[in-house]
This record gives C-alpha cells, sequence and structure tokens, in this order.
C-alpha cells in the first residue's frame, strides 16, 4: 500500500513573516523614540520660546505624533 504525505517545503514564509515583524518592530520602536524625542525638546522650551515659533503647549503632543508620522510615509 502505497502512502502520500503532504509536506510543504519551507520557502521562507516563516522566515519572511518574522522578517517582516521585525522590521516593523523596528520601525515602531524608531517612530516612538522620534516622538518621545519631539516631545521631550518642545517640552523644554520656555513659553516665551514657544510663543516665538507660533505654538503652544498644547500643540506639542499633536506636532510630536505628526513628526513620527511623517517619519515612517517616508
Amino acid at each position: 500500500m502505497a502512502m502520500a504525505t503532504n509536506t510543504p517545503a519551507l520557502k521562507g514564509t516563516h522566515f519572511g513573516g518574522i522578517t517582516t515583524m521585525i522590521e516593523a518592530a523596528k520601525t515602531r520602536f524608531a517612530r516612538y523614540r522620534l516622538y518621545r524625542q519631539t516631545v521631550s525638546e518642545l517640552s523644554a522650551l520656555s513659553n516665551r520660546e514657544l510663543t516665538d515659533l507660533g505654538l503652544s503647549r498644547a500643540m506639542i503632543r499633536g506636532l510630536a505624533r505628526q513628526a513620527a508620522d511623517d517619519f515612517t510615509a517616508r
């Protein structure tokens, strides 16, 4: 009696998926670091310096998020 087995060859699909996940994690981490750095630098400015730039403290997180989004859009 003949028996057929179906064992798919490993064609890098698992490794490709892992590589994709690692690259996505690197991108997310870089985006987070840019967000935190932007928030930190803008928060360190005085109210007068922010006003001179046309910014308010309430805008800092939104601007940092936008900078991080622009980074990932590249």
